[in-house]
Parts: structure tokens; sequence; C-alpha cells
């Protein structure tokens, strides 16, 4: 039985956004080998990133607030797949949904969600959604998921009954995907990007930081200076040789930057 919990970034618990994120998760429910928890995250006190860098720095139990965030990254460790549904304010997502986005910000310099599946959906009145679903696909990879095409929903309330069928078929179609991708091995061999990502960053903090610092401790327990990625993968010969060459990029780049 796999598990997906899907965090919503509306305070209206009968909207759209809700509707399609239930409409979602009744599609995985279906296939018979899922488990689906939705979480409203105007149900959680979380504080506003005040940019103090001590997450970064120092480690994220170093957070002046000390509110439900460990709780919300709890839920995202214990599930297997996740989604992030808001609507579409100001052309962006929402801003409870920015705010646990911002106080996740140290796990973009530390992934840890890899090998679960991810997406989003977004809900809109009239305009601007599909780039804020591309937002949240790279924000899932950036965390370290596996992510599946999101979803922009637009509809008007009350939804006709065109929009209806138009959300429906929308998310059958990304539910689809999202079964799929539950039941692929979970640790895909990365992309040339991926890998571009890893290296260059890696080599970077090695050359830069020190013990004093929390991304250089997680990377060095986790033996990721020497590893040829994030997890155990077999790469091919092209992407070892081009792994290598970002690593001798960015050590150059550091050697620029100190000359």
């Amino acid at each position: 039985m796999k598990t997906v919990t899907a965090f919503v970034g509306s305070a209206r618990k009968r909207g759209v956004t809700y509707a399609a994120t239930r409409q979602f998760l009744d599609n995985l429910q279906s296939f018979g080998d899922v488990a689906g928890e939705i979480v409203f995250l105007s149900d959680f006190n979380l504080g506003v990133c005040r940019g103090c860098k001590s997450c970064f720095v120092r480690g994220e139990e170093c957070c002046p607030f000390k509110d439900d965030r460990d709780v919300l990254i709890e839920k995202m460790m214990t599930s297997d797949g996740v989604v992030f549904a808001s609507p579409n304010y100001s052309f962006q997502v929402s801003a409870i949904m920015k705010t646990l986005l911002d106080r996740l910000g140290f796990v973009f310099h530390r992934p840890r969600f890899h090998g679960k599946t991810f997406s989003g959906i977004v809900v809109q009145g009239i305009h601007g959604g599909g780039k804020i679903v591309k937002y949240l696909e790279f924000v899932g990879g950036g965390l370290g998921f596996n992510v599946v095409k999101g979803s922009c929903i637009t509809a008007l309330e009350p939804m006709a009954e065109k929009d209806r069928l138009k959300m429906g078929e929308a998310l059958a179609r990304q539910s689809r995907m999202f079964h799929e991708q539950l039941l692929e091995p979970a640790h895909p061999v990365p992309s040339i990007f991926h890998l571009m990502v890893f290296r260059m960053s890696r080599t970077s903090m090695k050359l830069m930081l020190g013990s004093d610092n929390r991304d250089y401790t997680y990377y060095r327990d986790h033996g990721w200076f020497e590893s040829d990625y994030y997890y155990t993968t077999r790469l091919g010969l092209l992407k070892k040789v081009v792994g290598a060459i970002f690593d001798w990029m960015a050590a150059r780049m550091f050697k620029q930057r100190e000359a």
C-alpha cells in the first residue's frame, strides 16, 4: 500500500482547490493500492521566514520558530507521494503555500525526498496558473522528488459542467501518471541536468565551506563528496565522464573566484 499526502494551500475547505485535490486522491485510491490524506496548511502554525539563515548554516533545528514546520516535513517523509495544491493568488501560489516553501529553503540545499513521487495542482479563475504549475514542478525536483507533470484547473464558482468535465479529464491523466511513477523504481538514473546540479553543488560546498557549516557536514556525513549522485545508481560511461567535467568546472570556478 502506497501513501500519498496532499498539502492544500487554500483556507477554503470546500472550494475548487479542495474539490480538485479530493478528486485526484479518489482517482489514485481507485487503483486499490493507494491510501490518501489531505492536509490543509491553514490548520497548522507556520511562521514567516525571517531570513536569518540559521537553518542553512547551523541546522534546521536552530530555526527561531518552534512551530509546525517539522510536523509537515515528517508527513512528507513518511509518504510515498506528495502533492502541493494551491489556488492562483496574484499569479503565484497562495501565501501559506509560499510560507511553507520558504521554510523548506534548507531542503533545497540538502535534498531529502529522493525516491518519493511529487506533483502539483493549481486552480485558477482566469489566467497564469500554467507557470505556477511549472514552478511547483521545479520546486519538487529541487526538494529531491521524482516529479510528475501537474495540472492547472481553470474554473469559476459555481463550476460550469464544461469546466467540471475538463477538470475530471486533466486529473484522470495526472493521477494515472502519478500512480505509474509510484510503481516505478524509486531511484532512477539522473538526467544530465540533475547530475550537473549535484556535482557542481557538492564540489562547490567541499571547496568553499568547512565543518562549521551544516551543508558541508550533511554532504560529508551522507558520503556525497565521494558518491556519483545523491543515491546509489549506475551511471553509464558518458555520464561518468560528464560528471567528472562538472566537478572540474566547479573547482575551476572556485579557483577563479579566489584569484
